[in-house]
């Protein structure tokens, strides 16, 4: 379940995060700082809830929800959106909605590293961490 995604990890690969920030409207000087950040995620159990944590030198955030059930979420970019996460089958997938749009990160461990991949429409980035 959840348990296999709990613990530290350091973002190492990163690829076309920039045309997928461009897509969701960040703007130059966000996506310039998204693009060089290299942050660290958090992921937790505590009790019935998961919380994900976002750490880095530019901006840090946290959300905290139960599987399943949509929660209200600011993102770094400053989107609020309606969220929700669920498991399908080993992958961990959060939906975004706001402003009648929708993008979704599907979190899988593929050989001992987080694999994130963001979908926007019809633009595709992918972001790769390993433990801490």
């Amino acid at each position: 379940m959840v348990d296999a995604f709990c613990a530290t990890w350091k973002l190492v690969d990163s690829e076309n995060f920039d045309e997928y920030m461009k897509a969701l409207g960040v703007g130059f000087a966000t996506r310039q700082v998204g693009n060089v950040t290299k942050p660290t995620v958090i992921i937790s159990q505590e009790g019935d809830k998961v919380v994900v944590r976002t750490q880095s030198t530019f901006k840090n955030t946290e959300i905290s929800f139960k599987l399943g059930e949509e929660f209200d979420e600011t993102t770094a970019d400053d989107r609020n959106c309606k969220s929700t996460v669920t498991m399908d089958g080993d992958k961990l997938v959060h939906v975004q909605k706001w402003d009648g749009k929708e993008t979704k990160f599907v979190r899988e461990i593929k050989d001992g590293k987080l694999v994130m991949n963001l979908t926007f429409e019809d633009i595709h980035a992918s972001r790769s961490y390993e433990k801490a």
